[in-house]
């Protein structure tokens, strides 16, 4: 067995993505804060405008519009972590921690005024099949932040802390009681203001509902 510290370090749809420098992560907070200001009115000339750089280092960086986008999406996923612990000394409180942990960081990665504006375009776009930025969030939103917290529930599995067949079916069981109607809520334009301290308290209780239904009550039987 592997006895080296695990992290769980964040991961996309496209793993062996470079990081970005710090010259292009300016440029996709510039694409975040033009979502913000202008909704859908997003080109590589505003976008090239605002980073103060030229449309051919754009298609140089990203390939493409699209390109952009995704790599946009994934820069701002990336703030989604799940944390950290030594896979060989995990107990029930480092579990717990590591889900408390997620889900505070999901919720206040959602609940901020980038993921909002970003959310609406992908929605606008799907509607419209403007782009394909709708399946680009989900690809490297979503799906890519449930494999990055899927291997904690399958350690957590392993270490006989948690008791479940499907992966997937109690990462959508966390995902739910940990943001409950929240996005949505933002997404249609409700004024919901998460405090810091509200925010680690909804994940704590999602996180102690979550044990609840999936926490082992009995010993893992010992291997034969």
């Amino acid at each position: 067995m592997v006895s080296a510290t695990k992290s769980f370090a964040p991961e996309t749809a496209a793993p062996d993505a470079a990081e970005p420098t710090a010259r292009q992560a300016a440029v996709l907070d510039a694409v975040l804060a033009l979502m913000q200001e202008s909704g859908g009115q997003l080109t590589m000339t505003a976008v090239a405008r605002r980073a103060s750089c030229s449309k051919e280092t754009l298609y140089k960086w990203f390939g493409d519009r699209d390109g952009l986008l995704t790599a946009t999406v994934q820069w701002q996923a990336s703030r989604v972590r799940a944390g950290r612990y030594d896979r060989q000394k995990l107990d029930a409180s480092s579990l717990r921690d590591s889900l408390r942990g997620f889900a505070a960081n999901w919720l206040s990665v959602i609940s901020s005024p980038t993921s909002i504006a970003l959310n609406r375009l992908a929605i606008s776009h799907a509607a419209s099949k403007q782009s394909n930025l709708g399946q680009i969030v989900l690809d490297n939103g979503r799906f890519a932040i449930g494999n990055r917290l899927k291997p904690v529930l399958e350690e957590g599995r392993a270490a006989g802390l948690l008791q479940f067949d499907d992966t997937e079916a109690a990462f959508r069981t966390f995902f739910g009681l940990a943001g409950r109607d929240v996005q949505i809520r933002l997404l249609l334009g409700d004024t919901l203001t998460l405090e810091k301290s509200e925010i680690a308290r909804d994940a704590a209780a999602a996180t102690d509902q979550f044990l609840a239904l999936y926490g082992r009550t009995e010993p893992k039987p010992a291997a034969a």
